[in-house]
């Protein structure tokens, strides 16, 4: 489905149209030609047809497929330009049934998911998106913070508020509890989990700077106890690589890694960090993180190398293979493939983008008030 598509009935128009550029423009028009009437009245017409006009030409200008609010999307938006942006990819806005806040997101080749505020859970088999938990795996509404899958036909892993953990077979939907490990009530941040030899794993990075690993077989986990690899400041984010190497990094710029699927780390050694580390991703070519001041690190051959990618702040990266993605505010995703310089994608919402995942058949960027956008993930 496409961003804006009329045949979804005004309702369900109206909501995801909030959403588009197109409606904060006709919002900014809207206050500045309202000011002006203190000149001349008559500007009161003009703010009025400024806002409405805009979404009833998008609603009965769409045709069937909706091509006529793709074109509109894809004009340069906002804090965009021609220049900066790039038609490697489409992305669309998803029909999503929450307005809740998303913070993270995971795309195998079974479906996609995305979590969020109160509890939310959000997924996407192929079918269409559906809510799966709307008030969480203990229904206490504790905010999910992270989701991971482990991919070739194994479980989804989520995590958040309250020592809040549960894995989702893909398979049928269904979820089972595991939260509060070992008693463990804090609130965890994120989550990775990988297939094992014997089974699932699973790390839990929490708020006080500690990673905890789970061994999950025949229905149980086997908890082991919580690791700090840095100074205990908050982590901001996990990954597993190929076989047992993982990485994990925090607010207190620290990269550490680990070759045995969490059991003990090491210091990456990235050091002299502009900005805050925002999230780690394991790419073919070895571990990425993002900071908030716009730069994204990545590690060759044992050195980190700062690559500018935006003026703001990057919220999420992910990878796969050769292609990268980051997000931020205001909408923006950014894309580099194959070694090539980091390009702003044209995407139509100006919501800020907490969580980027590419994986399967598809990219996901989620965030603010439900916002799922797609691409094709190849």
């Amino acid at each position: 489905m496409t961003e804006l598509d009329g045949r979804d009935g005004p309702a369900t128009f109206a909501r995801r149209y909030t959403k588009t550029w197109v409606h904060a423009v006709a919002t900014a028009a809207l206050t500045a030609f309202g000011t002006l009437t203190v000149v001349d009245q008559r500007f009161a017409a003009v703010a009025i047809a400024a806002y409405v006009l805009p979404p009833v030409v998008l609603y009965l200008g769409v045709d069937g497929d909706g091509d006529a609010a793709a074109a509109s999307s894809s004009e340069t938006g906002p804090g965009s330009s021609a220049a900066s942006a790039t038609d490697s990819a489409t992305w669309t806005l998803a029909s999503v049934p929450t307005d809740a806040r998303l913070y993270d997101a995971a795309s195998t080749e079974a479906g996609a998911y995305a979590v969020g505020a109160d509890g939310t859970l959000v997924a996407d088999d192929g079918t269409g998106w559906e809510t799966v938990l709307s008030d969480g795996p203990r229904a206490q509404s504790q905010t999910l913070r992270g989701v991971d899958s482990v991919g070739d036909g194994g479980g989804v892993w989520i995590a958040g508020d309250g020592g809040t953990v549960a894995r989702v077979d893909p398979e049928t939907g269904r979820h089972v509890d595991h939260s509060e490990p070992a008693g463990d009530t804090s609130n965890l941040v994120a989550v990775a989990a990988s297939s094992g030899p014997d089974g699932e794993r699973v790390l839990l990075g929490d708020g006080s700077g500690r990673v905890r690993r789970g061994d999950y077989r025949d229905g149980s986990v086997a908890w082991r106890d919580p690791v700090t690899p840095g100074s205990g400041s908050s982590l901001a984010g996990l990954a597993f690589g190929a076989d047992a190497t993982g990485w994990v990094c925090d607010t207190s710029q620290g990269v550490f890694e680990t070759a045995d699927a969490g059991r003990s780390f090491t210091d990456a050694g990235i050091g002299g960090v502009t900005g805050t580390l925002t999230d780690v991703a394991a790419t073919s070519a070895g571990p990425v993180v993002g900071t908030d001041a716009g730069v994204v690190y990545r590690r060759d051959s044992g050195s980190w190398t700062p690559e500018r990618v935006a003026d703001a702040a990057l919220r999420s990266v992910a990878g796969r293979g050769d292609r990268w993605l980051a997000c931020g505010d205001d909408g923006a995703v950014f894309e580099r493939a194959a070694a090539a310089d980091w390009e702003r994608a044209v995407t139509p919402t100006t919501e800020s983008l907490n969580g980027v995942a590419v994986g399967g058949s598809r990219a996901l960027a989620v965030g603010d008030g439900g916002t799922v956008l797609e691409c094709d993930g190849q």
